[in-house]
């Protein structure tokens, strides 16, 4: 199937530090090093007669609440024709480091359960219907591991599987596009090692960001959910 963006739309990819890659300091802005700017080049190389923008606007360290809180601007704001979003694990971070024996870092994560991760994204979503006509894509959160233990890297498994599921029903409700990026980083780490696409389970290296990238270009290419 044929690329779907056409020449003159506009992307905005919104997000955490996955998202970000560096876009608002120095040699990598405005796009940062991962996923978008190979997004970008990709449909450059592939499709050079389309003059598609693409704008980035990841933060590090944002968690659903944060990216609600500038939603008009960074947002509504661009009238985006797509919009894609990738959010979800330092919620899950802070929600489980805001039990008792992982108190030490954050103390707010009754803030960001999965329930009040899942009414934020149903809030922006519905306002994103409400004020523009994007097809939007929802990418879920994804920990690169195979722990299965009942240590921090255990729990992050065990307990992502709620953001997943609240992303894949907003999916529904909202009638979006959905990109399973947990279960694809899951598929090739049947193969190989994490290291290979990830120095941690949260950040990707650059064949991670190329995962990202390709799965997303693929769901580029699906007929627009409105």
């Amino acid at each position: 199937m044929d690329l779907q963006v056409q020449s003159g739309e506009t992307i905005v990819c919104i997000g955490d530090s996955i998202t970000d890659c560096g876009r608002r300091t120095g040699e990598q802005s405005p796009l940062g090093s991962g996923y978008v700017r190979i997004l970008r080049d990709m449909m450059i190389a592939d499709y050079p007669e389309r003059n598609i923008e693409v704008i980035n606007k990841g933060i590090g360290g944002n968690t659903m609440a944060d990216l609600q809180a500038r939603w008009e601007d960074d947002v509504i704001a661009y009238h985006p024709h797509w919009l894609t979003i990738l959010v979800g694990i330092n919620d899950l971070h802070r929600t489980i480091r805001g039990w008792p024996e992982y108190a030490v870092e954050h103390q707010d994560g009754e803030m960001h359960t999965p329930e009040r991760y899942a009414a934020r994204l149903d809030a922006v979503l519905t306002r994103t219907r409400q004020a523009t006509d994007a097809h939007i894509i929802l990418m879920e959160p994804f920990y690169l591991s195979t722990d299965t233990g009942s240590g921090f890297r255990g729990m992050i498994m065990h307990r992502i599987e709620e953001y997943r599921a609240a992303v894949h029903a907003a999916s529904s409700t909202h009638t979006t596009g959905l990109v399973r990026l947990h279960e694809i980083f899951a598929d090739h780490l049947r193969r190989r090692p994490p290291e290979i696409f990830c120095a941690e389970p949260v950040h990707p290296n650059l064949t991670g960001h190329m995962v990202i990238a390709r799965a997303l270009f693929r769901a580029l290419h699906e007929k627009p959910h409105h």
